[in-house]
């Protein structure tokens, strides 16, 4: 069942989805209405997921599930991601490969392979202050206050 991001619990369980570029306004309404029908009919075991998503810098893609009343299963973890694959194809973009570093340049998003985040940081272009975004977080609360963080407040200062 589709319900508004924004109502979700503070332990509700979050996954972020980070696209390799902005999408355009147009994907944005197909993408909008595409994840809201796909929430709305979510389930574990036949039972309804309580899930909302939010969109954030025209990139990132959030879920999030309040698990009080079912949690996610195998097959409805392997059913969102089936539907994140789809819209990898139809807009010719990545959105599963964690491999990848997003970070701020001024109000700019980067989006740069793991290995080249490593150089940068060797070579001084990005430091501890350098604000990331930290897709490993894992619930709502983690999302709303450790997501966008300085690097040195993230698993990316290992690098710098």
């Amino acid at each position: 069942m589709l319900v508004e991001f924004k109502s979700l619990p503070e332990n509700a369980r979050i996954w972020i989805y980070q696209c390799n570029r902005s999408f355009t306004d147009a994907e944005l309404v197909e993408i909008n209405e595409a994840l809201s029908a796909f929430l709305t009919h979510w389930t574990a075991h036949g039972n309804d997921l309580n899930a909302g998503f939010e969109i954030r810098y025209n990139r990132f893609l959030v879920l999030g599930l309040d698990q009080s009343a079912q949690g996610a299963t195998g097959c409805s973890i392997d059913a969102s991601v089936h539907f994140i694959q789809q819209l990898e194809k139809k807009y010719g973009v990545t959105l599963l490969d964690k491999m990848n570093v997003s970070y701020k340049q001024g109000e700019y998003i980067a989006y740069k392979p793991l290995v080249d985040f490593k150089t940068m940081a060797k070579q001084k272009a990005v430091s501890k202050k350098t604000i990331v975004f930290n897709n490993l977080v894992a619930t709502k609360e983690e999302y709303e206050n450790h997501w966008e963080v300085p690097a040195e407040e993230s698993w990316h200062a290992r690098f710098l």
